[in-house]
């Protein structure tokens, strides 16, 4: 088992930054890809960004590529997603997870384990 705590998340208005954490406990999962996903209300829940194990290659959506950067410290079991220039429509919750595979991916299904997400609200 793997347990994720996602921390950092909060209010804060267009054009600022935020940075999430996720750490790990549990089972080490330092050679799996790690990703972000949020879910906005009444959307479904969607891909942000992911990390292979090896820190490359990275994954982004195409809605936050540029702005957001997903890094991990293995030696802290911990991932981060540095967001910058927020927008109104990043407001959302933001969930870390641990995926069955090496290579990042942007599927749902290929991630196993999940934190219990964190509020990110952005105003305008």
């Amino acid at each position: 088992q793997v347990q994720l705590v996602e921390s950092g998340g909060g209010l804060v208005q267009v054009g600022g930054s935020l940075r999430l954490s996720c750490a790990a406990s549990g089972r080490s999962y330092n050679h799996n890809a790690m990703g972000w996903f949020r879910q906005a209300p009444g959307k479904e829940r969607a891909f942000v960004a992911s990390l292979s194990w090896s820190t490359m290659p990275t994954r982004y959506s195409a809605s936050v590529e540029g702005r957001f950067t997903i890094s991990r410290d293995n030696a802290k079991n911990t991932v981060y997603l540095q967001m910058n220039n927020l927008k109104p429509e990043d407001t959302a919750i933001y969930y870390c997870a641990a995926s069955s595979r090496i290579v990042a991916g942007n599927r749902l299904d290929e991630y196993v384990y999940w934190g219990q997400g964190t509020q990110v609200t952005v105003s305008s």
